[in-house]
């Protein structure tokens, strides 16, 4: 005597992998989106304002025959340039 498989048994199972399924490989999300846009934008805003600050400072303290607060902000943009793109590879940006 064989045993049928238990139909509700079954339909639970198949449920809880479509959920498995769907949490471990979540669709896009237009937040997800914008949570990078503002990743992106820190990373390159931060470096840059510093820079600017410290510039400022340095153009005080030491002043040269150019400018440390143009430098200094260039160097920031630069930075958070290589800040961000190393975000966007490591979070897979490929998409």
């Amino acid at each position: 005597m064989t045993r049928e498989p238990d139909k509700p048994a079954e339909d639970i199972a198949r449920h809880a992998r479509r959920l498995k399924d769907a949490s471990d490989n979540p669709g896009p999300s237009p937040l997800r989106g914008i949570g990078t846009f503002g990743m992106i934008g820190w990373s390159i805003a931060v470096p840059t304002v510093g820079g600017a600050f410290l510039g400022l400072w340095l153009d005080r303290v030491a002043p040269q025959g150019f400018s440390w607060t143009i430098a200094l902000i260039l160097g920031g943009v630069v930075l958070g340039a290589f800040i961000a793109a190393s975000w966007i590879n490591k979070e897979g940006g490929d998409a």
